[in-house]
């Protein structure tokens, strides 16, 4: 597992989430801890299993 600190995208607090490294490609939704409203979180690990494409996005966008 490894911290990965993102900007949430309804309240604009800096989050942070744990990624699972062992999965390359990962699409999941998680309540900000701030705000509690759901964000969807997309990301893409490199071969050394370090985060090479993030995103959070809203789900009412």
């Amino acid at each position: 597992m490894e911290e990965y600190n993102y900007i949430c995208p309804h309240c604009f607090t800096s989050v942070s989430a744990l990624i699972d490294t062992t999965i390359k490609e990962q699409k999941y939704i998680e309540d900000c801890e701030r705000c509690c409203n759901p964000v969807e979180i997309k990301l893409r690990l490199d071969s050394r299993n370090k985060v090479s494409e993030f995103s959070a996005d809203r789900l009412d966008a």
